[in-house]
């Protein structure tokens, strides 16, 4: 597999530190909010990369952490009149119901920053030891951030273009305009810690640095995240890790494209900003899915109703071949698997995997699996196939469908006994050739959504 590495500005073969074994970092949400459209494509990407290598045999130690102590955290507890704590702990919870709506499995570990304090502070001792970090005043701690050679390297940017831009803000004692904070002094009113250095709080790049070496090791094989987080979080996290640990941070490094709102950056003061439970109230979850993961996950993507309709839409004609295919293993004749489905089975694995294998090329691998759908519906109008063949294409299709994280959204077979009694009822009416009751069911079931199709195999249905 070749993943386009950030750092290397190219595509690079996957080769992970532990033969067998690949260790994931990815940035988490800041919990303070619902989180939004742009949040959940970095979620579902990156889930996908994890199922996918799983597929192809790999341990994967897939690592995502919360931020639970952030300025709008604190911000957002004094609005409410409450505590940080409240709050965090609320939209952890809002956030795992969005990530269950969105197919996304849980992480090995989901660490939390007030949970790894002790870490955060050993790293930042060593740092001082080192030379790389110091005091301030007024009990912050600082990097030193010219003292590291390499920074810069992630972003690609010139330690002279990042000085043009760096600013001391109000409060700040920083030697120098480009240091970062490593640790804050509490202000008054403010949830603190005990440290060396005063009582206070982890600087919000410092938290990532500490829970990747924590579970995962002083280096890690993938690092992944939105764009936006390349500089300074990223670029940050690489300079206090490998001047800490004196070793690289991460191998690879992989970053998603924005998304834009009708062709504009989404934002609150545009009108156009969704988070991920609105859209779902309306289109459902798996929609959203399937939209964020159909395109290149470096490419920007434009958001708008009708691409989550035309996801909707491509969703059903999946759900369609699905169920064709089990309606044709139960009527099934037995007998093994037929040399042309084997065939257009392989074809259709390997057409997945060389896409997949091409750095995460999700629209190649979705196009695989509505390839190996036309295969699939072509086998089932033919003729009534054998047993063998309807269990080897099903078997690959909800294959596919799973690495991508797809088709998980119906399980719930809900009110399918009643259906099946209707259906059964209407086939025993055109049998008796009583068509008045026949096209009476077939109108009920229609009222119902309920679209049937009648097959040399039999009655069919699926949801309109």
């Amino acid at each position: 597999m070749k993943i386009y590495n950030t750092m290397a500005r190219d595509k690079e073969e996957l080769v992970t530190l532990e033969d067998g074994v690949v260790r994931i970092y990815a940035c988490g949400p800041t919990v303070y909010n619902y989180i939004h459209i742009g949040n959940a494509r970095p979620l579902c990407v990156f889930d996908v990369l994890r199922r996918y290598l799983e597929w192809r045999g790999f341990d994967v130690r897939f690592v995502q952490n919360f931020t639970d102590i952030d300025d709008k955290i604190i911000r957002r507890a004094n609005e409410e009149g409450t505590d940080y704590k409240t709050i965090s702990e609320r939209y952890i919870e809002e956030f795992k119901i969005d990530a269950k709506g969105l197919g996304v499995r849980e992480a090995t570990v989901h660490p939390r920053a007030t949970q790894e304090i002790d870490e955060i502070i050993d790293i930042i001792r060593t740092l001082e030891e080192k030379g790389y970090a110091y005091r301030a005043d007024n009990g912050d701690v600082y990097f030193r951030t010219r003292r590291d050679s390499g920074y810069g390297k992630l972003s690609h940017q010139p330690i002279d273009d990042l000085e043009s831009g760096a600013r001391i803000g109000i409060g700040e004692e920083k030697e120098d305009a480009l240091d970062f904070a490593l640790w804050k002094a509490a202000k008054p009113g403010e949830p603190f810690w005990p440290s060396p250095w005063s009582d206070g709080r982890p600087g919000w790049h410092i938290e990532c640095s500490a829970m990747a070496r924590r579970y995962l090791g002083p280096s890690i094989d993938i690092h992944c995240g939105g764009q936006d987080l390349i500089f300074p979080h990223h670029e940050n996290e690489v300079a206090q890790s490998e001047c800490c640990n004196e070793a690289p941070f991460a191998r690879y490094w992989m970053h998603n494209g924005y998304i834009n709102v009708d062709n504009k950056k989404m934002s609150k003061s545009l009108g156009n900003f969704f988070t991920v439970r609105d859209v779902a109230e309306k289109f459902g979850y798996e929609p959203i899915r399937f939209f964020l993961i159909s395109s290149s996950y470096r490419s920007p993507i434009n958001y708008n109703d009708e691409s989550i309709e035309q996801a909707t839409a491509a969703l059903e004609r999946l759900y369609n071949c699905r169920s064709g295919l089990e309606f044709a293993l139960k009527n099934a004749p037995a007998g093994e698997a037929d040399a042309a489905v084997t065939a257009f089975c392989d074809k259709r694995r390997e057409q997945f995997i060389t896409a997949m294998d091409d750095d995460l090329n999700t629209a190649d691998g979705i196009a695989a699996l509505f390839e190996l759908a036309k295969d699939c519906n072509r086998m089932v109008a033919a003729g009534q196939p054998t047993a063998g063949s309807c269990e080897t294409a099903l078997g690959l299709f909800n294959e596919l469908a799973d690495v991508l994280g797809l088709l998980y959204a119906r399980e719930d077979k809900g009110d399918d006994g009643e259906i099946e009694a209707l259906i059964e009822a209407r086939t025993k009416a055109r049998a008796e050739k009583n068509w008045a009751e026949s096209d009476r069911i077939r109108d009920e079931l229609k009222a119902m959504g309920i679209v049937v199709e009648d097959t040399p195999q039999g009655a069919k249905w699926h949801r309109a």
